[in-house]
């Protein structure tokens, strides 16, 4: 019975510590970033909700393979001269996140959603472009992640 407990009390303690390193990674993403979404937002009108929120689910807050080895922070296919990936590679992590509000701003939905704020319409819009393999799922990580940790505001 206390090796049963002692089991149970380590699992419960490995979670709450995986859980606590996690949601303080994805913390230090935001606070990394945020100024980078900002500067972003203001030159192509996307909410900047919207590109840290991609951000930290494509690169699972900056510790996916992609976004450490090819500074690709939004699962952005193409071209690199680092691996055999199917992701393009990018000098730095600001330009992968350039190279994102310019592909948005050539689909369709931009020009209606230009300027506006609110992240549901975005959420909607971009996964309809088939940015997704599974919209309905990332619909749903896009919209926890702004509120989780209150990107909207």
């Amino acid at each position: 019975m206390r090796n049963s407990r002692n089991i149970k009390t380590a699992i419960i303690g490995l979670f709450l510590t995986l859980f606590f390193t996690t949601a303080n990674a994805q913390h230090s993403y935001i606070d990394n970033h945020k100024d980078i979404a900002a500067d972003l937002s203001k030159q192509y009108g996307i909410p900047s909700s919207i590109i840290l929120a991609i951000a930290i689910v494509e690169s699972g807050a900056g510790t996916s393979k992609a976004s450490k080895t090819l500074n690709n922070h939004f699962g952005i296919l193409g071209k690199n001269d680092v691996n055999n990936s199917k992701f393009k590679s990018f000098s730095t992590v600001r330009e992968s996140y350039e190279a994102f509000c310019r592909m948005l701003s050539k689909k369709k939905i931009y020009t209606r959603l230009k300027d506006n704020n609110n992240s549901n319409d975005w959420v909607k819009a971009i996964a309809s472009t088939g940015y997704s393999t599974k919209p309905n799922e990332w619909i749903k990580k896009i919209n926890s992640t702004i509120a989780k940790f209150g990107l909207q505001k």
